[in-house]
């Protein structure tokens, strides 16, 4: 390598360059091929196009290629794609269509001209999979305005944070200073200072054959910490006619110390979110049902959650623990949202006998915990209707209907079972959406009573109706 070439490879002058520095000629013919002139050694290219990665990918690449694109920490695309697909599924939308569409950063074929043309391999099958199953978590919370809102609202800041990211990467143009460069001269241009030590630092620069010595500058790197003799006096020296190398010495050089990684933060954002979560859950225990409850104290966590990740962008780090405790909880929090209203904190036994008809209430309720409604000794008159209601949210309800009267019953579980006379006390079946409607007649010998309308709805548990023996 020549001295022209050093000179053209090096990106401006250096403090204390002199006569004896050598031109550089062709340095601008050399700047301009390796970007924007002026720009910032991290600034984002603003007309490099968005490709995934693959050296960084963990599934299709998409997150380590929004991070490089916008000059961000590929964790914070992952956990708000987490959370966006366990909260209506738009983050599996987003990143299946984008893995389909998007090709890799070294390659111009993206996977749908892949499946078009018969070549279906793992990955095209794993974006079909993610699109199709974002598309129908995206359906089915089509009537939750909740959940949608909370997606469009993360979805917007996201993308705030990524054109920012992007701005701040991206010089201001100055007219004055590029005009002013444009019209100055070609100046001289002196070696770059690297940060390690390149060969041909120290190698000696030969122009026509015969000349051996030192570099031929009379300066080292910034961080040199070893002053390089042998080359400042090497500079003159000139070999025989027959080109013969003279060994020259050179002190050895201390390896600069190797730079701590980041300290990592996983441990105490894990410790934030718990205490998060169990303040969240005891401020409104007392005062709101059991899912509100769940609701406040997860929703609490991932926020803890999500402030540790983008906080590790800029100190310290965490590990892929912290993600997979985010979705844990985001996935948590997306189911306590089904929760029914009516299920209480407190468990609780309790049970009602009314004596007569007219003690008979027209409607029972029960937040969490057992109750029994006890109504053997209820005579209802022949040719007369009674109605009642019984709900509980979380629990047991068994409902003791007379001997001698018709029973209309009407029983809705969410998820449990039902047990009515007929059915063996081992035949338990817990499914969700149980549903049983039928008439119990009285048995044979019995009085003439009248009928007894009985609906019962239980959020999560059993529902059992017994007839009185007597």
């Amino acid at each position: 390598m020549t001295d022209h070439q050093h000179a053209a490879s090096d990106p401006g002058p250096r403090p204390g360059a002199g006569p004896g520095a050598p031109a550089a000629g062709p340095s601008r013919a050399g700047a301009g091929k390796e970007g924007t002139a002026g720009a910032p050694a991290g600034a984002v290219d603003p007309g490099r196009h968005f490709r995934r990665d693959r050296r960084h990918q963990m599934f299709g690449g998409v997150c380590s290629g929004l991070a490089r694109q916008y000059d961000m920490d590929p964790v914070i695309f992952r956990i708000t794609l987490a959370v966006l697909s366990a909260t209506g599924g738009i983050g599996l939308i987003f990143y299946g269509f984008a893995w389909l569409f998007v090709p890799y950063d070294d390659e111009d074929e993206n996977q749908v001209r892949r499946l078009l043309t018969g070549r279906v391999d793992g990955h095209t099958l794993a974006a079909v999979l993610f699109a199709l199953v974002g598309c129908g978590l995206f359906l089915s919370m089509l009537s939750n305005d909740g959940v949608l809102s909370f997606a469009v609202i993360l979805s917007l800041l996201l993308a705030g944070a990524a054109y920012w990211s992007r701005r701040r990467g991206t010089p201001s143009p100055d007219p004055i200073a590029a005009q002013a460069a444009a019209d100055a001269p070609p100046e001289p241009q002196a070696p770059p200072a690297p940060a390690a030590y390149p060969s041909w630092w120290r190698e000696p620069i030969v122009k026509d054959g015969t000349y051996v010595g030192g570099t031929g500058y009379l300066w080292g790197p910034e961080d040199s910490r070893d002053l390089d003799i042998a080359t400042a006096v090497g500079v003159g020296v000139r070999s025989g006619s027959g080109g013969g190398a003279k060994d020259v010495w050179r002190p050895p050089q201390a390896r600069p110390p190797k730079p701590r990684g980041p300290r990592g933060i996983g441990g105490w954002v894990f410790l934030f979110a718990l205490l998060a979560a169990g303040l969240g859950t005891g401020l409104t225990w007392e005062t709101q049902p059991l899912g509100t409850s769940l609701q406040t104290g997860l929703a609490c966590a991932l926020g803890v959650f999500g402030l540790g990740i983008a906080v590790s962008a800029f100190l310290g780090r965490t590990g892929a623990g912290s993600i997979v405790l985010a979705v844990l909880t985001a996935g948590l929090l997306a189911g306590s949202t089904a929760m029914p209203d009516d299920i209480g904190t407190d468990w609780t036994r309790t049970g009602w006998r009314p004596a007569s008809v007219a003690q008979i209430r027209p409607m029972y309720d029960l937040g969490a915990g057992e109750g029994k409604l006890d109504l053997s000794t209820v005579r209802v008159p022949a040719g007369d209707t009674v109605s009642t209601q019984v709900e509980v949210g979380l629990g047991r309800i068994h409902v003791i209907v007379p001997r001698d009267a018709t029973v209309r019953l009407r029983v809705e579980v969410g998820l449990g079972d039902i047990q009515v006379p007929g059915d063996g006390r081992k035949d338990v079946d817990v499914a969700p959406g149980k549903y049983e409607e039928m008439t119990l007649e009285p048995p044979p010998g019995a009085g003439k009573a009248g009928t007894l309308r009985l609906d019962l709805r239980v959020g999560a548990g059993q529902a059992e109706v017994s007839r009185a023996a007597s």
